[in-house]
């Protein structure tokens, strides 16, 4: 399954149990529809809960407004509360992530990304 959304907040980084690591973040999703016999559009937002256990270290690079595109599967989470009634939440469980977009503003994302090479606009300038 894919979505693409914008993250909400920065990624959070929690150790469990024999030293694994997971990192936890929610997506915006934004959608948008015509209702039958309106010329209205409605606009819609959903957000959903995201695990990612491969690497602990990409979590640097998910920050508040960045675009990411998703490639997983959801999990569903059902426990009996402190109310005796049943509870859930989906999770949706992070195999691949491949980042659009970096989010804007200052320290958005890590100084190794933000790197660039200059090339020379001459071809004749070129040192081979």
């Amino acid at each position: 399954m894919e979505i693409t959304g914008r993250i909400v907040k920065d990624a959070t980084v929690f150790k469990v149990k024999q030293n694994r690591e997971v990192v936890n973040f929610s997506i915006a999703v934004n959608d948008s529809y015509k209702p039958k016999g309106s010329t209205e559009i409605k606009k819609i937002v959903t957000y959903i809960d995201c695990s990612y256990w491969l690497s602990a270290g990409l979590a640097q690079w998910l920050r508040k407004g960045t675009l990411v595109q998703l490639f997983g599967r959801i999990g569903l989470n059902v426990y009996i509360g402190n109310d005796a009634q049943a509870h859930g939440s989906l999770t949706f469980h992070t195999s691949d992530i491949k980042i659009l977009v970096f989010a804007e503003g200052k320290n958005s994302a890590p100084a190794t990304a933000l790197k660039k090479q200059e090339v020379s606009e001459n071809p004749d300038d070129l040192p081979f």
